[in-house]
């Protein structure tokens, strides 16, 4: 009978206190979950999320103090914030994204707590074992430790209620869309870049992913231009390209 592997990263404060009520008080819950402490849910970026899944967990559980008893301020606001990032990258990788959940529990809410690793355990049950493709679970992997999303995630607030350095405050819609169009460009070119460990030319690589020649080459032309590839031969009257080095991936 299947059981599912769960993760979970609780911040020390509130919701690992949280759980260690739940024992005491005996509130009983699935033991499927395993438990790592961590001091503030805001540490838990979406390259972490992405190697807990890359490596064997079917659902991952995110748990902090409510927003605004944060013991460092602002840290669950941040977490908050990389989770929906994670989030859009398991949706790019065909992984749903009902699979990672992010709940804050405080430390008197112990059979809160149990209940709602009782209702999360049951969903991922009922979704089975988590399957993808291993290239795009590395590409969204590659993509979340881009420091240039972190820091797009921890602005967000800044951008909202005070604007850019130029004072263009932006929308909420404007950040969504700026955050989709940043992970689907980064995911797209790492999934290039992933398929040029061995030389390939852009109509093969157009062939093996299933898209047009022209998204290809926009990418081969910038992956050139930052000197993450280079030209391998010219094979028929037709440039093959090569990875340099694809960072994070054995």
């Amino acid at each position: 009978m299947y059981e599912p592997r769960i993760i979970g990263f609780m911040c020390n404060w509130c919701c690992y206190a949280g759980a260690d009520l739940a024992g005491v008080s005996r509130f009983r819950y699935p033991p499927n979950i395993r438990i790592i402490r961590v001091m503030c849910s805001g540490r838990i970026d979406p390259d972490i999320i992405l190697d807990t899944f890359l490596y064997g967990a079917d659902g991952v559980f995110i748990g902090g103090c409510h927003l605004g008893d944060c013991h460092y301020v602002e840290g669950n606001y941040y977490a908050e914030k990389k989770i929906e990032i994670a989030r859009r990258l398991l949706k790019e990788a065909g992984v749903e994204p009902e699979r990672l959940r992010l709940e804050w529990v405080s430390a008197s809410e112990g059979e809160r707590f149990a209940a709602t690793i009782s209702e999360f355990t049951g969903k991922i049950k009922e979704m089975g074992r988590l399957e993808f493709e291993k290239e795009e679970m590395e590409a969204v992997r590659m993509v979340a430790a881009d420091y240039r999303l972190r820091i797009l995630a921890t602005k967000e607030r800044e951008l909202l209620e005070e604007g850019n350095k130029y004072g263009e405050v932006f929308t909420q819609h404007e950040m969504n869309r700026l955050l989709d169009d940043m992970v689907r460009d980064e995911y797209e070119a790492k999934r290039i870049l992933l398929k040029l460990k061995k030389p390939m030319s852009v109509k093969e690589i157009s062939s093996e992913l299933n898209w047009k020649p022209n998204v290809v080459f926009r990418h081969i032309l910038d992956l050139k231009r930052h000197e993450r590839i280079e030209l391998h031969e010219i094979r028929d009257n037709t440039p093959t390209y090569v990875a340099k080095v694809v960072e994070g991936v054995e």
